[in-house]
């Protein structure tokens, strides 16, 4: 009778848990026997295992054998426990010696010639098993940079099981020949899978901070779009812009991610966490460092903009961005009951899906961008008459974006058409992304210094309640918030919100605390009344 055992990862969302891996050989018909709540592809490892080690030189046990996953209470999906569980039957059949196994933890797919094919998740499952305490993993060679992300652990890349069981044993490495090192490798395909679904309308702005081809100075005009979106860059808040075709709201939401500063380290590897999972890494970039934008198309189920899916739920859109920008373009035209699933991912900055296989929790801290026509036909103006939609589908087109999701969203801005003197004008030309970015990033500070022990980062991340209790505005400046409040123009939470902005302009200009002006422009980017002339941050400062 042989035993041995050794460590793999099972991902719950992008949460890992350690599983052990263990092998029983015991006398008897030969048989192979999986333990532990597999799924269907984990179920077929039996067979994937079997021809890999086979086709790897190896001899397999005529024996009855038994593998367990432990702890068998923790679903386990996917094929990334291929290459422990080889290793765990050849260390029962003493192929490889069981003490050298018991400590290291191993993941990868085999191929049934015996290659160690990449797995989506190996940044999680490394990150779970640095938490639990192992110091060396291995896992395939072509994700090793990935790996090498988690410190305190030593990563070992390997390409084949031949060369693992060579490492383990103390044996010459086989060398691998002419034609396998300048072949491509087909088998890294396997990371991006066609027809998921996962990478629908993701898009990644270049891997620099600012997009030279993405740049704010090519938007005309639009003085206080330009300026909602510096706003909503510098405190993280929401923003809704609507207008005629053609004003520029998709120019404006596209050059959102180059004014974002670039991602701390603890915010990189939760956003490269995710974008593992869903298998979407860019290749030859395993660390994301830049904010990421996901624009779904309009047609886009609940699931795949929050997460969800047969089996164990697969991260949706909101999780794609998280850290960067969610832009929903003609937003009312998504389904109502998908535009409100995002009420509750707002609010809290996660996402909890309940599946028959078990409840995952993906992190959805992101800045939420819509546009939208004002109404079908999209001429629909208090100033012109040229719109042919009855009043009635006016109200009914409106009336698709609810008032809760609404109440939800900071800044509302009205992107007017561009006129003639403002496209033909000489030197129209606004700031440009690098000056609006930098204001950003100065302003990012003041608000990290002030919050600095608190457990928020951004202005829209700090509850009401330690609004007024602790960051107080200028004496009187929030007097016509308040009128606002009792004429029902403001809800509360409107209140609190457009404190909050108010202490992102402020940031922005340099003030210590919001005055009457920063809550005026507050104010007017809260509810979308124009009050006096258009303000920018630029001439603020």
């Amino acid at each position: 009778m042989g035993f041995a055992r050794t460590c793999a990862v099972a991902l719950v969302g992008v949460e890992g848990v350690v599983v052990e891996v263990q092998a029983d050989l015991e006398p008897g018909v030969a048989a192979f026997t999986l333990v532990g709540l597999p799924d269907k592809s984990l179920t077929e490892s039996r067979d994937r295992v079997r021809a890999a080690v086979v086709n790897s030189g190896g001899e397999w046990p005529q024996k009855k054998l038994t593998v367990g996953l432990s702890p068998a209470s923790v679903p386990k999906a996917g094929s990334g426990f291929d290459l422990a569980v080889a290793c765990a039957v050849l260390g029962a059949a003493e192929r490889i010696d069981p003490r050298v196994l018991a400590d290291v933890l191993m993941i990868g797919e085999l191929g049934l010639d015996g290659r160690v094919r990449p797995v989506r998740g190996i940044l999680p499952a490394v990150l779970a098993a640095a938490d639990a305490g192992y110091e060396q993993v291995v896992v395939p060679q072509c994700a090793a940079a990935e790996a090498s992300l988690v410190p305190g652990v030593s990563v070992l890349g390997v390409r084949t099981l031949r060369q693992l069981v060579a490492l383990l044993t103390d044996e010459p490495v086989p060398e691998e020949t002419p034609d396998q090192q300048e072949r491509p490798d087909p088998l890294l395909a396997g990371l991006r899978v066609p027809g998921t679904g996962a990478a629908t309308g993701m898009r990644t702005l270049g891997a620099a901070q600012h997009d030279h081809g993405h740049d704010l100075a090519d938007v005309v005009g639009q003085t206080s779009a330009r300026t909602a979106v510096e706003v909503a860059a510098a405190g993280g808040h929401h923003l809704f812009l609507e207008g005629p075709p053609g004003a520029g709201k998709t120019m404006l939401a596209e050059r959102l991610p180059a004014v974002l500063p670039p991602l701390t380290r603890e915010a990189s590897l939760e956003v490269t966490a995710v974008h593992s999972v869903a298998g979407l890494l860019p290749p030859g970039k395993p660390l994301i460092d830049t904010a990421p934008y996901c624009a779904p198309h309009h047609s886009a189920t609940m699931q795949s903009l929050v997460g969800g899916g047969p089996g164990m739920a697969r991260p949706g859109a909101v999780s794609l961005a998280h850290r960067g920008v969610l832009f929903l373009d003609e937003a009312p035209e998504f389904h109502s009951r998908t535009l409100d699933a995002l009420r509750q991912p707002l609010e809290s900055g996660h996402v909890v899906i309940a599946r028959s296989a078990g409840v995952v929790r993906f992190p959805a801290r992101f800045l939420m961008v819509l546009a939208a026509n004002p109404c079908p036909c999209g001429r629909f103006s208090q100033r012109d008459a040229l719109c042919e939609c009855p009043p009635s589908a006016v109200r009914r087109y409106q009336s698709r974006l609810s008032g809760p999701l609404l109440d939800r969203v900071d800044l509302r801005v009205e992107v007017d058409p561009v006129s003639r003197a403002q496209l033909t004008e000489p030197g129209a030309r606004g700031e440009s992304t690098a000056t609006v970015a930098e204001r950003v990033r100065q302003a990012r500070e003041r608000a990290a210094a002030r919050l600095a022990e608190t457990p928020w980062r951004t202005n829209s991340e700090v509850p009401g309640r330690e609004l007024r209790s602790r960051y107080h505005a200028v004496t009187g400046a929030m007097d016509e918030a308040e009128r606002s409040l009792e004429r029902g123009l403001l809800t509360a939470r409107g209140v609190d919100r457009v404190l909050r902005v108010a202490w992102t302009v402020a940031d922005l200009v340099g003030h210590d605390r919001p005055d009457a002006t920063d809550v005026a422009l507050a104010l007017q980017l809260r509810t979308g009344v124009p009050r006096g002339a258009p303000m920018a941050i630029g001439a603020l400062t």
